[in-house]
């Protein structure tokens, strides 16, 4: 099966969550490509309807209908059914990625297909550029009303057409972020981030997470919502409370949650884990940018502060597991960004980095960003 992931803002870090997600569901990628902020997968099986929900850095994925050179492509299409709405009037999108930016063909073909079909159809555009965070610029994700988008991706040689089939739903997202009891808007991660977190902790169904830091619940929630049981540590009681009458709120089963008031330098659990995903305390919140000395040491202290931590929680778990954390990323005032050691974190606790971590996650003019972390036991 062949999908196309048009991805969030954070490309890099959204490619990492899809395929963390992909070995999680045991859905092997025989093969993957990536342009700007589209990620080409061929799967071994069929993706499920509701995955675009689960993942935190995607915006949506579609589904190839046909593949080849424009001529074979072409032939092909003529022999398919493009459109299955009974409306005759349509409005569309095309999405492009591909690497001989031949959208010329593409849009002149669909325009001829639809006007011989007798259908009122009209090609929209996404308005705009967004800057990503790799620094490039691509069209603005957020497409506008339309009943159907498409999408072209390859080069000349080959040329993959296929349709946006799953969608991301950032109103049901926002609402359930912003209607809950207790929200801390200055520090708890989106729930989109904790999307992420969890999936590359890779932390399956019916398996048990640890969040040591879970502040007001937004990692648990959405660990709940994936039908994953969950034990949140905060010593924090304020923020325990929140997170209590959150989780309520959401209506949770009370045997797929335990939520501790404690120190989880200290604390000493007897449950196994599957993983852990956490958004620690990231120092001081900065309204102006830190000296060299002032940053030094905020990541000085958070780099101790995991070695304890992980320390105290790495005989809690289960063999192969993954520590999944957010670090500090400081901007200093000639505008360079500076993170903790992490080779300091994974010598004092045993634990290697995964390949390809840490990834860098932060909005231009933020003083303090967030490194991404990912560990494996």
């Amino acid at each position: 099966m062949k999908y196309l992931f048009i991805l969030g803002r954070n490309s890099e870090l959204s490619k990492e969550e899809v395929r963390a997600f992909m070995e999680k569901e045991e859905n092997k990628i025989l093969f993957e490509k990536k342009e700007k902020n589209a990620l080409f997968l061929e799967t071994k099986n069929p993706i499920k309807k509701e995955v675009v929900d689960f993942l935190g850095g995607t915006i949506s994925i579609g589904e190839v209908l046909e593949e080849g050179t424009w001529k074979e492509l072409f032939t092909k299409l003529d022999k398919k059914q493009i459109y299955l709405g009974e409306s005759n009037k349509l409005n569309y999108l095309i999405w492009n990625f591909s690497e001989d930016n031949s959208y010329n063909q593409i849009s002149d073909y669909l325009k001829a297909r639809f006007r011989s079909e007798k259908l009122k159809a009209t090609e929209k555009h996404a308005s705009g550029f967004i800057k990503t965070q790799e620094g490039e610029e691509v069209r603005n994700l957020r497409s506008p009303n339309v009943e159907e988008e498409f999408f072209i991706f390859g080069d000349k040689n080959k040329i993959y057409f296929g349709k946006i089939i799953q969608k991301c739903d950032y109103e049901k997202i926002e609402l359930r972020d912003t209607k809950k009891p207790v929200r801390r808007p200055e520090l708890s991660i989106s729930p989109r981030l904790a999307k992420i977190l969890i999936n590359l902790s890779q932390v399956k169904q019916d398996e048990t997470l640890l969040d040591p830091f879970c502040g007001i619940g937004v990692i648990l929630q959405e660990s709940l919502l994936q039908n994953i049981s969950v034990v949140g540590i905060d010593r924090d009681k304020k923020a325990i409370d929140g997170c209590k009458q959150n989780l309520i709120w959401f209506n949770f089963d009370k045997n797929k949650y335990k939520i501790l008031n404690s120190d989880s330098t200290k604390i000493n659990l007897a449950e196994k884990f599957s993983g852990i995903a956490t958004e620690p305390d990231l120092g001081t919140i900065l309204k102006k940018t830190p000296t060299p000395n002032e940053a030094k040491k905020t990541l000085e202290d958070f780099e101790d502060l995991m070695i304890k931590v992980i320390n105290n929680f790495k005989k809690n778990l289960k063999p192969n597991s993954k520590i999944v954390f957010t670090s500090p990323l400081i901007r200093l005032h000639t505008g360079k960004r500076i993170s903790c050691n992490g080779e300091r974190i994974s010598n004092a606790t045993g634990i290697k980095i995964a390949p390809g971590f840490p990834i860098d996650e932060f909005r231009e003019g933020q003083i303090v960003g967030r490194q991404i972390f990912v560990l494996n036991r």
